[in-house]
């Protein structure tokens, strides 16, 4: 079966998370990614090691569907071989730190005169202009400059950083649909371009309603908050409130069970079918919640009356209830029920991998779904796994040139 982006050759520079997720998406979908290491590798191939000597899981959930070849780029014959890799990619992608290409002689400038079609895309903490231009950044860092940080948690408690990694693969994500527009953009004009996307702007985009909020608030409170807003000149941390126009919280469910929560939202059109299955008549008569602007004026009371509704099931349970009168809910899923959950699996979204070292191991499966051209996931490379393979098929290297490089420490 063909693939979407099949012959789409990609030089990925990129390492740790927020590019190789990126990376890997496009490898899924087809592309022929090439993952250009130093000798020693990405460093997280070693990073959170489960099994001593083999490379990490770390490295093994970021690069599936990639070749890999060795260059020190120490080396001017290490430079040779980028410059000619330059020549036949379509895409070269680079997560590296301020300056760290230029000062191997690579710059934009230089990397486009060597290939005029070339997409060259870069992540960045900051961006290469304005005040921050220069810093470093990783998940946290961007999480708490994007503004995810400051709205994430509760009020009477420290910001927190969410589970999700809305400031690596949240990055990576937008970094794909920038590449993929300029790859569009070549075909109706003929040229490449530089692409960069900086982690403290994807976290902004992904708080765009937090911002909308606090337009907001330069009009007055924001009702449908749990907290007091009224008077604040930020977002309030938002607990676990829905964030939109309907009120949302989570139901603890089964009381005692540490896991037994279901997130719950109050649909307008749905509250006369709740009201009357969690209290009958009376409670779908109080005028407490008669109105949505009376619940979010008494949501507290609202979320007690629900949550002792809720004690008499398990999450499971009370899901199929409430999807019984179309109320949107959802458990709060751990990750060893996300490992074992049925849908995942029907979806293959958490899959089974074989690697050469490691065996068998379970990773998250492409969320991207194309009935006419499917991903298949493989595991990720070794460490130069494919060196000798890319130099000959990619660059038209014969043996005895590989082996002079080899002696040079070039690979």
């Amino acid at each position: 079966m063909s693939k979407a982006l099949a012959g789409l050759r990609i030089l990925d520079m990129t390492h740790v998370q927020a590019g190789p997720s990126a990376s890997q998406l496009l490898a899924w979908m087809g592309a022929d990614v090439i993952k250009l290491e130093p000798p020693q590798g990405d460093i997280t191939r070693g990073q959170l090691r489960d099994i001593p000597g083999v490379d990490s899981l770390y490295f093994g959930t970021l690069n599936c569907n990639k070749r890999s070849i060795t260059v020190n780029m120490k080396t001017d014959e290490g430079k040779a071989i980028f410059a000619d890799l330059l020549t036949k990619c379509d895409v070269l992608m680079e997560n590296f730190g301020p300056g760290v290409l230029d000062r191997f002689g690579f710059t934009w400038e230089r990397v486009h005169a060597i290939n005029p079609m070339i997409i060259m895309a870069s992540i960045k903490g900051f961006g290469s202009s304005g005040p921050y231009a220069d810093f470093k950044a990783y998940e946290n860092v961007a999480q708490a400059m994007g503004g995810a940080m400051a709205t994430t948690g509760f009020s009477d408690g420290p910001p927190c950083v969410s589970g999700a990694q809305v400031g690596d693969s949240g990055t990576g994500l937008h970094f794909v649909i920038g590449i993929l527009a300029a790859l569009h953009h070549r075909v109706q004009h003929g040229e490449g371009q530089y692409v960069e996307v900086a982690m403290m702007d994807s976290v902004l985009n992904l708080i765009r309603m937090k911002m909308r909020d606090h337009e907001r608030l330069q009009s007055g409170p924001l009702p449908e908050y749990s907290v007091p807003t009224e008077g604040l000149l930020s977002v309030p941390r938002g607990g676990n409130d829905s964030g939109g126009g309907q009120l949302g919280n989570v139901l603890w469910c089964a009381r005692g069970g540490a896991e037994e929560y279901l997130y719950v939202v109050v649909q307008e059109a749905v509250w006369p079918a709740l009201a009357k299955l969690v209290g009958g008549e009376h409670l779908l008569q109080d005028p407490r919640f008669a109105t949505i602007d009376s619940r979010r004026a008494n949501q507290q009371a609202m979320w007690a009356i629900l949550n002792g509704f809720a004690a008499q099931y398990t999450k499971s349970e009370l899901m199929a209830v409430l999807n019984e009168i179309d109320v949107p809910c959802g458990p709060v899923l751990s990750t060893a029920e996300l490992a074992e959950n049925e849908h995942l699996h029907a979806r293959e979204m958490y899959i089974e991998v074989d690697h050469a070292q490691r065996g068998k191991y379970w990773t998250v499966g492409m969320p991207i779904k194309l009935s006419a051209s499917p991903a298949v996931v493989t595991p990720a490379p070794l460490l130069g796994e494919h060196t000798d393979e890319i130099l000959q098929q990619v660059l038209g290297y014969d043996a005895s040139r590989i082996a002079q490089l080899r002696t040079a420490k070039a690979v």
